[in-house]
């Protein structure tokens, strides 16, 4: 045998010995990681604090259908405030933009990516805001994403509400300024926090403008009130208050009257304006123009396709058109607040169609949502981390679409599921 076969014969076994200890090793590493795993999912049943998925079989609406359940069931969970997810206008212009214009773009918007379409809803949207100009994404956890990293660098300050959503502390984390956090809604700890940011070159104050687990609306007059004494501009973001709140349904800062004194606006599509996806800066035209240069969601995720912004500027139009269901919110949201005072139960929040009932136990809020099941009516109970623990609760949304009838039917199964579980008396 020559040398080189010698060798040959020796390295061969040496090669799939290694090969077969690198896969031992590999198959390791992956059971590991699954026992890591499903070590820490059975840690989140057992604090009861398990998010199930149910399943709807019918378009989404103050009725749906519920795969496991007869007949039609009242929803009372949904962000669609107005009823437009399926209006029938609505839905008839995504059908007439999916003809026009195609299912999606295949493509980021500076590419080969912006509609006529798209120019349209950005027009409508900060023409409805009453603002220079707008820019879409694909969600408003996006936009929230993409706003602070292009507009403060490090030695510009942004002052943040501590009960902010997820996608605003996300999208702070991302920028490099200086960042300071104040007590939620507490006007004396923004002030403290505004004096420490007096020598950073910008200032932005940033907070919810209605807070989606409590309902509770920021105090967005003292807000800027502050702002202007110290030198701030104010961000709002309005996912939770476009197209409901204020006399025209133009936001919070409709409702406090400071529309003229909040600078930037983050909003969404998914919810009120129709609900299918999508989100939104509106601002400044100077602002607008630099995210379209520079924010990194815009840049790297396809466009919003087609049939979304034909039903979302559809959405828009009627809102524009016609105060007349925004204006219908009030009383429906306070016939349930007020029955469901008067039958024992703590309500958190005031007069905003986000009614969190507060029942505290994460165990509780589960087993109640699904005995209101039972009762013809879905809900969905809230608990840790998606609210601090020992804060659960079932966190009930009025709908315009919703009639009195339907939410005298919610009240009376929750009277109901609260005496079975000892909640009321």
């Amino acid at each position: 045998m020559s040398l080189g076969k010698a060798a040959r014969s020796l390295v061969s076994p040496l090669r799939g010995a290694l090969r077969c200890s690198g896969l031992s090793r590999s198959y390791t590493a992956a059971a590991e990681a699954r026992a890591v795993l499903e070590h820490e999912l059975e840690t989140i049943r057992a604090a009861g604090t398990w998010k199930s998925e149910r399943i709807i079989t019918s378009k989404q609406g103050p009725e749906i259908s519920v795969d496991g359940s007869r007949g039609s069931i009242l929803n009372f969970c949904a962000n669609n405030y107005l009823g437009l997810s399926s209006h029938p206008e609505v839905v008839q212009a995504g059908i007439d933009a999916l003809k026009t214009h195609g299912a999606g773009l295949s493509s980021v918007r500076f590419i080969c990516g912006t509609q006529d379409l798209h120019k349209k809803l950005e027009q409508k949207l900060a023409e409805f805001h009453e603002r220079e100009d707008c820019i879409l994404y694909a969600s408003c956890f996006d936009a929230n994403a993409g706003l602070f990293e292009v507009l403060l660098g490090p030695d510009d300050a942004v002052l943040s509400d501590e009960l902010n959503h997820a996608s605003i502390i996300d999208g702070i984390r991302l920028c490099r300024a200086k960042r300071l956090r104040y007590k939620h809604m507490d006007l004396g700890d923004l002030e403290t926090k505004l004096k420490e940011a007096q020598s950073s070159r910008m200032r932005l104050v940033v907070t919810d403008g209605v807070f989606s687990m409590d309902g509770d609306v920021a105090p967005l007059r003292g807000i800027c009130d502050l702002a202007e004494q110290y030198g701030a501009m104010v961000f709002i973001d309005e996912c939770h208050a476009t197209g409901f709140l204020g006399p025209r349904g133009r936001g919070t800062d409709e409702l406090l009257g400071v529309m003229d004194r909040v600078h930037i606006i983050n909003s969404t599509l998914g919810k009120a304006l129709g609900g299918a996806a999508g989100g939104y800066t509106v601002g400044p035209k100077p602002l607008i123009d630099l995210l379209r240069q520079r924010s990194r969601p815009y840049l790297f995720s396809n466009a919003l396709p087609p049939p979304v912004v034909g039903s979302a500027t559809r959405a828009v139009e009627l809102l524009l058109a016609s105060n007349e269901i925004a204006q219908s919110m009030t009383a429906k949201t306070m016939r349930f607040r007020n029955k469901m005072t008067q039958a024992g139960f703590t309500i958190a929040g005031s007069a905003h169609p986000i009614c969190p009932v507060m029942l505290g136990d994460a165990r509780l809020a589960s087993l109640m949502a699904d005995d209101m099941l039972k009762f013809g009516v879905y809900v969905i109970g809230f608990s840790y981390p998606v609210v601090p623990k020992g804060k659960a609760r079932i966190r009930v949304q009025i709908s315009a679409a919703h009639t009195d009838e339907d939410i005298d039917h919610c009240v009376d199964a929750f009277i109901q599921t609260g005496r079975k579980h000892g909640v009321i008396s």
